[in-house]
């Protein structure tokens, strides 16, 4: 795996913080509280997709937020899965709280799935290891969670990035389904879709569609089906204020 050099790097050189720079921690007391420190709060993309689940985030996308992301994501910095889960479980618990209901069993953190070749590119499945992190966290805190990895993607799709959200939903349609035996979860729950980044919202709009459409009937009636992502875009934020 191309990540294994930052393990060996550790031993012998200075550590940074993957958010800052700053030296001497791999995530320091500020960029931890930038992630984690406000809980969870409902976002709405502009414009907001028909479909949509109710969306809970933890940080808006910016700044050291942005940069641990994408040091989990992209560089391989295993070790952010931890922190990046606490961010994702407070997350999780506002977009329970969001939908104003209880329907009893654990919660089902169900992944919104990333290619396989995505996956074998980045040597890691980044949102299912922040997932399997924030369903710890939960149950830390005395909730019960687990994680439920049952969607996968059944077509190919195109990159996303340059496309407008009107050409995300297209290009995502269709594209997920839950996967052979999937649907006979072991026990009844509540699920929520977990990612770490809401942009256009389309993602979460196709893997709501996917499950309702594929799961055993105790899920088809969750029309208000929840979702918490680590980070959203600072305007998801702002339209939310008044």
């Amino acid at each position: 795996m191309r990540w294994w050099w930052r393990e060996i790097a550790g031993l012998v050189l200075p550590v940074a913080c993957d958010g800052c720079g700053r030296a001497r921690t791999s995530l320091c007391e500020a960029c931890r509280w930038a992630l984690c420190g406000a809980g969870g709060r409902r976002v709405r993309p502009v414009p907001e997709p028909v479909g949509l689940p109710v969306v809970c985030a933890a940080a808006p996308y910016a700044d050291a937020v942005r940069a641990v992301l994408l040091g989990h994501k992209e560089r391989g910095a295993l070790g952010l899965a931890r922190p990046l889960g606490v961010a994702l479980a407070g997350a999780v618990r506002a977009s329970v709280a969001a939908c104003g209901r209880s329907d009893g069993g654990p919660l089902l953190l169900v992944p919104v799935p990333s290619s396989r070749r995505v996956v074998r590119a980045r040597g890691h499945d980044a949102a299912r290891r922040i997932a399997l992190a924030a369903a710890a966290e939960l149950r830390r805190t005395g909730v019960a969670a687990r994680v439920a990895p049952v969607l996968r993607q059944r077509r190919a799709v195109a990159d996303q990035s340059g496309l407008s959200a009107r050409e995300r939903l297209a290009n995502l349609a269709g594209a997920l389904e839950v996967a052979a035996g999937g649907g006979a979860l072991p026990e009844a729950g509540r699920p929520v879709l977990v990612d770490d980044l809401m942009t256009t919202g389309a993602s979460l709009v196709e893997a709501a569609r996917a499950l309702r459409a594929g799961s055993e009937p105790q899920f088809r009636g969750f029309v208000q089906m929840s979702a918490a992502v680590v980070a959203a875009p600072p305007m998801s934020f702002e339209i939310n204020r008044n």
